[in-house]
């Protein structure tokens, strides 16, 4: 549960760390940025967060091996590492253009409290990394390999007992588990006054239930039936919500954003949120692993229910094409499908019209998020941001495969994967 019972306006002695030069710091709250340089949010929010996130997990790691110094080295530290190792910190982005667009200013202590909850978002987003992996059997992320295969390869080296994958994905459920706690105390204590403090909180708290559904959703979605709604009804719970219009809505919040203003912001993200994780289904199959940093075709090899391969198989039933439908049936959840016939299946998508049906229904979306964005009035330097920073987070269309014709798109992104970053 969130810690929000002790809000502080001011730090304790206690929360100071060493910071560069001998200088004290507060974790969270004005940490300077390397050399001694602070970073204007406005400029690069990305950075401005992992600011906070350095100083925050590096007290974090500190306060766990006073638990233990083994699980601070070998579980916080690992967390600590995936969480600041990259991504594209887009829902710590979002949040500050919430926050702006709420009417926030880009300095002082509210300034402050949503680069914190940049670092919450970051943080609970480490857990859903972890948890995924691990469902999905993942073995890459963000360029290494995934936590439980990391915990796994440490216990046959270390030469312990026991299975090698079962210890793995244990501990990194337990990993996931501290992620979160992290992530809720962050958020529970982002130093925001009382009032904006608990306006925050009932967005979080819809935002982590959201994201557990639209999981089990999705894992179930792979042992029963599909369809084009069933795997809408997941993208929007599970990556539209989390990863785009809940975090605009946590910024928005905590600025004190009115009703109405919020209500159009939100569905700009809704909206921009479900291009974004087609847009990822679409990588996931047609993607370069290079840039993904994800293997090519692994959605399709661990059953995953997408709109791209739902909408698929409602077209070749249609048609009456069995044998696609048989190939692709067959292919879906085959751990072990080799690259010929996800050469194939990829052929399939294409040839069904699933891959064009898909980025059409991206385009729409698109539209409707810059519908829903322009009812809100928004001095133009922020309009341009939060504009901006929808159109990175849905990207456009990744390279044809070889024998297609290549299609361009307003930008290139085809390096972002929606849970993936």
């Amino acid at each position: 549960m969130i810690a929000h019972d002790r809000l502080r306006t001011e730090p304790a002695p206690s929360d100071e760390l060493p910071g560069p030069g001998g200088r004290r710091v507060v974790p969270g709250r004005g940490a300077p940025a390397a050399a001694g340089h602070a970073v204007d949010p406005d400029a690069d929010p990305s950075r401005a967060v992992e600011q906070v996130l350095r100083i925050h997990l590096r007290e974090r790691v500190t306060e766990a091996a006073g638990v233990d110094p083994l699980f601070a080295h070998e579980v916080a530290a690992r967390v600590q590492s995936l969480t600041m190792r990259g991504g594209k910190r887009l829902r710590a982005r979002f949040a500050w253009w919430g926050w702006r667009a709420g009417g926030g200013s880009p300095e002082g202590r509210g300034a402050r409290a949503a680069l914190r909850l940049g670092a919450a978002l970051e943080l609970i987003q480490t857990c859903a990394l972890i948890h995924d992996d691990v469902m999905d059997g993942s073995s890459l992320r963000r360029g290494a390999p995934t936590l439980h295969v990391d915990f796994a390869d440490f216990h046959a080296a270390s030469g312990m007992p026991g299975d090698h994958g079962d210890y793995g994905r244990a501990a990194a459920i337990l990993a996931g588990d501290l992620a979160l706690a992290w992530a809720d105390d962050l958020a529970g204590d982002t130093g925001a006054d009382c009032k904006a403090q608990q306006a925050l909180l009932v967005p979080w708290r819809r935002m982590r239930q959201e994201m557990v559904a639209g999981q089990y959703l999705d894992m179930r979605s792979q042992a029963g039936s599909s369809s084009p709604e069933q795997a809408l009804r997941i993208a929007l719970l599970k990556t539209a919500l989390y990863t785009v219009e809940r975090p605009l809505a946590l910024g928005a919040a905590l600025a004190g954003m009115d009703d109405r203003d919020a209500a159009a912001l939100s569905a700009a993200g809704r909206c921009a949120g479900v291009a974004f994780q087609l847009r990822d289904d679409l990588l996931g199959v047609f993607g370069d692993p290079a840039r993904t940093g994800k293997p090519s075709g692994e959605d399709i090899r661990s059953g995953k229910l997408t709109y791209l391969t739902a909408v698929a198989r409602t077209r070749l039933t249609e048609a009456g094409d069995t044998a696609s439908l048989g190939l692709l049936h067959r292919a879906v959840g085959d751990l072990g499908l080799g690259e010929e016939d996800m050469r194939r299946v990829r052929g399939v998508l294409e040839d069904s019209g699933a891959r064009g049906a898909t980025e059409a229904e991206i385009d729409r979306l698109v539209r409707r998020s810059r519908e829903h964005l322009a009812r809100v009035p928004l001095p133009a330097s922020v309009a341009a941001a939060v504009s901006g920073l929808l159109g990175t987070a849905v990207g456009g269309r990744p390279a044809r495969s070889p024998g297609h014709a290549a299609t361009s798109g307003p930008h290139d992104m085809s390096s972002v994967r929606g849970e993936h970053t």
